[in-house]
């Protein structure tokens, strides 16, 4: 039997990276996850949406460093390619292509270094986190946010039993 893009995906584990609190993105405690070639593009908006991440939006990544102090957020590549720096300044660049999916924990820094014309990027966050905020600095204020960010109750790409819950317990 030949396996698809998704079936590749439900059989296969995130990598994850972590990043370490940097001097301008406090990152998090918990990894970020990364699935490579998780699923087709034009299908992220009702895969997430299965799977309880909603607020979805398709655009692309803003081209400076930034985070979000108050959810945890999914990014799925619909088309194209891209350079992403996560975790600021101190972080770690990475390419990702369509059918990647990204899912950062709040506080992660996150910023588009260079991508192709056609890059686009379907977004989504955890039941009741669909009104971000976007911070460029830490702040004590910010940090604290962090910490109450309660975890999603299922992975974006594989449901409640995703590998997802077992990672960031």
């Amino acid at each position: 039997m030949r396996r698809g893009p998704l079936d590749h995906a439900m059989t296969s584990r995130p990598e994850t990276l972590m990043l370490p609190p940097g001097a301008s993105m406090p990152n998090s405690r918990l990894p970020v996850l990364i699935y490579r070639g998780a699923h087709a593009g034009d299908g992220f908006d009702a895969l997430f949406e299965r799977n309880g991440w909603t607020g979805l939006w398709h655009d692309g990544i803003y081209d400076f460093d930034h985070y979000h102090s108050n959810a945890h957020e999914v990014l799925g590549i619909a088309r194209g390619s891209a350079t992403l720096r996560l975790g600021g300044e101190d972080g770690r660049a990475i390419e990702v292509r369509a059918g990647d999916v990204l899912v950062l924990p709040a506080g992660t820094g996150h910023r588009n270094l260079g991508s192709s014309d056609d890059f686009e990027v379907v977004g989504a966050y955890p039941p009741g986190q669909v009104q971000y905020d976007i911070c460029r600095e830490r702040s004590p204020e910010a940090e604290l946010r962090i910490s109450k960010v309660p975890l999603p109750p299922a992975d974006p790409v594989h449901g409640v039993d995703g590998p997802l819950l077992e990672l960031w317990r």
